[in-house]
């Protein structure tokens, strides 16, 4: 970043914040103070003037300045109040523009990502329930692709890309979306990250990052996955089973080699 626009910068919060404590301090002179004064009114009930006539005169004396500590005290108060929510929603901003960003430099390497094909930390998988075969819902997809995440948690993480077929064409979510009782995003994200909680654990959601793209007018659900601190086991049945990536595939692991990979791998 360069001196000059790091000075504009600089400048500029300065302007902010001093507009912020400039607002504050009147918000809590005028309003503040005032309405203050209405509650005082009402709970003590001094003289016989109304309560709007009571604050009025009350505000008078202040900015007469016959009331120094309790017009600093309502300046301070507005002014911490106004400087905080500049900071909060200067914070937010920030944050929105670095997902923004985020988002967008994912995006533009997408087909970059779908051209280089599947490997050990990329895979792809048509959709996440709906059999586009049989054309109908079947759950069983959902454990292909928590097999995949459960073999990225317990290697060295990896991605996957739903919507996305075993050649690179990009498939897209419609049919799952049409699945869910929230049809877009959020509901896909809702399933997905429940099938992950209740599958692999409330504490490997934590592993787990999901954006979506639009690529040729359809949607790809990317799912990032990283490793996780503990051996993760999917819930099949009775017996949870222990799943690795090994090259392009995700391997399950009978008892002996479960015990030596996790010895291994998270050794104590």
């Amino acid at each position: 970043m360069s001196p000059m626009l790091l000075s504009w910068k600089l400048k500029s919060r300065l302007r902010i914040f001093a507009v912020a404590l400039l607002l504050g301090a009147a918000v809590g002179i005028f309003v503040l103070y005032p309405t203050n004064e209405f509650v005082y009114y009402y709970e003590y009930r001094p003289g016989n003037a109304t309560a709007a006539d009571f604050a009025f005169a009350q505000l008078h004396r202040s900015v007469k300045g016959e009331t120094p500590k309790k017009t600093t005290f309502y300046a301070v108060v507005g002014m911490i109040l106004s400087v905080s929510g500049a900071g909060l929603y200067s914070t937010m901003q920030r944050r929105s523009q670095r997902i923004e960003q985020l988002s967008a430099a994912l995006q533009s390497d997408l087909h970059t990502l779908i051209a280089q094909g599947e490997s050990a930390q990329l895979e792809f998988k048509s959709s996440f329930r709906w059999d586009l075969r049989e054309n109908k819902v079947n759950r069983a997809l959902e454990a292909v692709v928590l097999k995949t995440l459960a073999g990225y948690m317990n290697g060295n993480g990896g991605t996957l890309l739903i919507g996305v077929a075993d050649d690179g064409s990009v498939v897209g979510l419609d049919r799952d979306y049409k699945t869910l009782k929230k049809q877009d995003r959020d509901g896909f994200e809702q399933a997905l990250m429940t099938a992950v909680a209740t599958k692999l654990g409330g504490d490997a959601c934590r592993s787990v990052q999901i954006v979506f793209h639009s690529a040729e007018n359809k949607e790809v659900c990317r799912v990032m996955v990283g490793p996780t601190p503990r051996p993760v086991y999917l819930k099949e049945g009775d017996a949870p089973k222990l799943y690795v990536r090994t090259g392009v595939s995700t391997r399950e692991l009978n008892v002996q080699e479960a015990v030596d990979y996790t010895s291994a791998r998270w050794p104590k």
